[in-house]
């Protein structure tokens, strides 16, 4: 009988889940609450937003990166230009919904070796 293994990319989900799992309930504690998760930009190419929280007034993006080491410059400095990029287009799409654009910013949570990190206002949409 042969045995069925995982496959990688359903293993890096759960991994990117639990680690978006583990920010939301780390920024709820902080005080800012949900609006909504994984929202995309519909077409190829587009961006994705993992996160999309409310602080007050504040509409706030965050990105969610975990990297087992700081190997390559660590989780936060995963978050290239062009990624930025990507997730500013998702939020202007995203802005385009709403009647009143409130305020907004990018956040960035990272995790490596268990530690967690966020980076409040990590770029702008410059």
């Amino acid at each position: 009988m042969r045995t069925m293994q995982p496959r990688p990319e359903a293993t890096t989900k759960a991994r990117g889940d639990a680690a978006e799992d583990l920010a939301l309930a780390h920024l709820q504690a902080q005080g800012l609450q949900l609006v909504t998760r994984n929202f995309r930009t519909p077409g190829r190419g587009g961006g994705e937003i993992d996160l999309v929280m409310r602080e007050g007034s504040t509409l706030v993006f965050v990105e969610v990166r975990k990297r087992a080491s700081r190997a390559y410059g660590g989780a936060a400095a995963s978050v290239t230009p062009v990624k930025q990029r990507r997730i500013v287009f998702a939020a202007r799409h995203y802005l385009l919904r709403l009647r009143n654009a409130p305020a907004c910013r990018f956040d960035v949570v990272s995790f490596e070796g268990g530690a967690v990190q966020w980076i409040r206002a990590a770029f702008d949409a410059g």
